[in-house]
C-alpha cells in the first residue's frame, strides 16, 4: 500500500503536499486536545487537591469558600469596586430619580418614588437594600413596608433560611424579621454546590417556573446553567397572594405581551397609582427574558460568557467573578468573538443605548402627562366608567416602559426588541392622552395643568411625599437598628467578624 502511495506521489506531487498538510493539522489538533486535557486536569487538581477546609451545606460566608478557591474569591471581592463609568451609568452610586424626575411621577404611590439608585455590584446587594428608603425604617413601633420576599435575591443566607424555616414561611414573614439573618451579599453559595462546585439552582421560584412549563431544570446543559444561575434573580417576578410567594409569570411565555396577559388574567397589580388610579404592574428586572430574545441569547451564548470571562493563570483557567459590564473588559469579553477594535465595539453598544434612550425620554415625558391628565379628571369628579379605557392604556404603557427600563442592559441584550417595546409604550401613552383629552373636553376642561416636576424634589413634593421625614427616619434607623442586626449576626456566626 505504501509503495503504491509513493508511486502516486511521484506522479502527482500535490498529493504529497496535501497529505503533509493534513498530518500537520492533525498533529496541531492533537496538541490542542492534549493541552486542553492537561489544563482541565490542572483545574480539577486545583479544585479537589488544594482544598484546605470542608465547606458545609448552606455556608453563606464567601470568605470560607475563598480559602479553597482564592483566585475566584479575589475576583469576586472586586464586585465592591466603584471605579467604572461608561457613557450611560457604570458601577458607581447614582441617583436615577435626580436625573429623571418624571420617574417619580410614574411611580407615585409606590416605594420606588422615594428612592431609586443605579445598581452597584453584587458586593453591595445587602447593604443597598438595607439603606434604601424603599424598605423604610421598621422597628417595634413602625410596621414593615416590605415582606421577607424582598430579600430573596440579595444573599446566600436566603437558601439557608428557607431550609431552616421552610419556603412558604420565609416569604410570609416581615422584611425586618430576617434582618440579622440575611447579612452576606450575593456570593459563592448562591450558584455552587459546596462539595462538587457544580452550578446549582438555589432559588425555588426558578425551578417551580420550569416545572409549570413541563421542564426539568436538572436536564439543562452546563452552558444553559451558566445563564440559569443568573436567571434565579435577574428576571421578572411578582409576590403571589397574602403569603407573598415569589412567582415568575412565565406560564404563558416570556415576552412582554405574554406576561401582561398572565397578569391581566389574574387581575393583578402591584399598586394603584396615586395620581391616575391606574392599576400598575411594576416590572422588576426581566434581564433573562430579554436576553433570550437578542442576538447573543439566540446564538446560544450564556450570561457568564460575557459577564464572567475566563482567565488563564499559569496552568489554571477559571472564571472571573468580578461580575459587571463587559464594557469594562472588552478585550476578554467582546474581543473573544469580534475582531473589531475596542473603540468600534464600544461605540456599537453606545449606538444601541442612545437609540433606546431617545425613545425612553419621550415615553417618560408623555406617560407622566397621561397620569397628570387622569388626576385632573378625577379631581373634577369624572365618572369612573368613562376612565376604563384610558386607565387600561396607561397600565399597558407603563408596563412596557418599565419592562424595558428595569432590565439591566436591555438596549444591548436585545436592541430591536427593547426599542419595539419602548415604541409601543410611547404609542399607548399618546393613545391614553387622546382618551383623556376627550374626557376632559366633555367636562368643559380645556386647559391642562402643568405642575413643575423639573427636579426630583419638586416631583416628590407634588405627589405628596414628606422626604425630610422619610430621610430622617431612615438615618435614625441606620444608626440604631441596623448595627444591632449586624452585631447579632456576628455573635451567631452568620457574618465574618472582619
Amino acid at each position: 500500500m505504501f509503495t503504491k502511495l509513493a508511486e502516486l506521489i511521484q506522479k502527482k506531487p500535490i498529493i504529497g503536499w496535501v497529505l503533509f498538510a493534513c498530518v500537520v493539522v492533525a498533529v496541531f489538533l492533537l496538541g490542542l486536545l492534549a493541552a486542553s486535557i492537561t489544563e482541565r486536569r490542572a483545574e480539577i487538581a486545583s479544585i479537589y487537591n488544594n482544598k484546605k477546609v470542608e465547606i458545609q451545606p448552606f455556608e453563606s460566608k464567601s470568605e470560607i469558600w475563598g480559602i479553597n478557591y482564592p483566585r475566584e474569591y479575589e475576583t469576586w471581592k472586586k464586585t465592591k469596586n466603584m471605579d467604572f463609568r461608561s457613557k450611560h451609568l457604570g458601577n458607581m452610586q447614582e441617583d436615577i430619580l435626580e436625573s429623571r424626575p418624571e420617574m417619580v411621577i410614574l411611580w407615585a404611590g409606590y416605594a420606588f418614588s422615594r428612592d431609586y439608585q443605579a445598581p452597584r455590584g453584587h458586593g453591595y446587594a445587602v447593604t443597598d437594600v438595607q439603606h434604601t428608603l424603599r424598605t423604610g425604617a421598621p422597628d417595634a413601633n413602625v410596621k414593615d413596608m416590605q415582606p421577607a420576599t424582598c430579600w430573596a435575591c440579595k444573599s446566600p443566607d436566603v437558601p439557608r433560611m428557607m431550609h431552616e424555616v421552610g419556603i412558604e414561611n420565609f416569604y410570609k414573614q416581615a422584611w425586618s424579621q430576617m434582618g440579622s439573618e440575611i447579612v452576606n451579599p450575593i456570593g459563592c453559595a448562591d450558584c455552587h454546590d459546596p462539595v462538587t462546585m457544580n452550578l446549582v439552582i438555589t432559588r425555588p421560584a426558578l425551578i417551580e417556573a420550569f416545572e409549570r412549563q413541563g421542564k426539568d431544570i436538572r436536564e439543562c446543559s452546563i452552558e444553559e446553567m451558566r445563564s440559569l444561575v443568573c436567571a434565579q434573580c435577574h428576571v421578572e417576578y411578582y409576590m403571589k397572594g397574602d403569603g407573598k410567594y415569589l412567582t415568575f409569570p412565565w406560564d404563558g411565555g416570556m415576552t412582554v405581551e405574554q406576561m401582561e396577559e398572565y397578569y391581566d388574567n389574574l387581575q393583578f397589580f402591584d399598586f394603584k397609582h396615586a395620581l391616575s388610579k391606574a392599576p400598575i404592574v411594576k416590572a422588576q428586572h426581566p434581564d433573562y427574558e430579554i436576553f433570550l430574545l437578542g442576538p447573543h441569547g439566540q446564538r446560544g451564548l450564556s450570561c457568564a460568557d460575557c459577564h464572567m470571562p475566563y482567565v488563564a493563570e499559569g496552568g489554571i483557567k477559571y472564571s472571573d467573578h468580578h461580575v459587571m459590564s463587559p464594557l469594562n473588559n472588552i478585550s476578554s469579553t467582546c474581543g473573544t468573538c469580534h475582531r473589531d477594535s475596542e473603540e468600534k465595539l464600544r461605540n456599537y453598544v453606545y449606538e444601541y443605548q442612545d437609540k433606546a434612550l431617545e425613545i425612553r425620554d419621550r415615553v417618560e415625558t408623555e406617560l407622566a402627562k397621561a397620569h397628570i391628565m387622569a388626576k385632573t379628571a378625577w379631581d373634577n369628579g369624572v365618572d369612573s366608567l368613562k376612565m376604563v379605557e384610558a386607565l387600561k392604556l396607561i397600565r399597558q404603557a407603563q408596563w412596557r416602559w418599565d419592562f424595558g427600563v428595569a432590565s439591566h442592559g436591555a438596549s444591548f441584550h436585545a436592541p430591536v426588541e427593547t426599542q419595539r417595546i419602548l415604541a409601543h409604550s410611547l404609542d399607548k401613552s399618546m393613545q391614553a392622552q387622546l382618551e383623556l383629552q376627550k374626557i376632559l373636553f366633555s367636562m368643559g376642561i380645556t386647559e391642562m395643568p402643568t405642575p413643575d416636576i423639573s427636579t426630583k424634589d419638586k416631583a416628590q413634593k407634588y405627589i405628596g411625599l414628606d422626604m425630610e421625614k422619610l430621610k430622617g427616619d431612615k438615618d435614625k434607623w441606620i444608626q440604631t437598628v441596623l448595627p444591632q442586626w449586624i452585631e447579632k449576626a456576628k455573635q451567631e456566626g452568620n457574618l465574618a467578624m472582619n
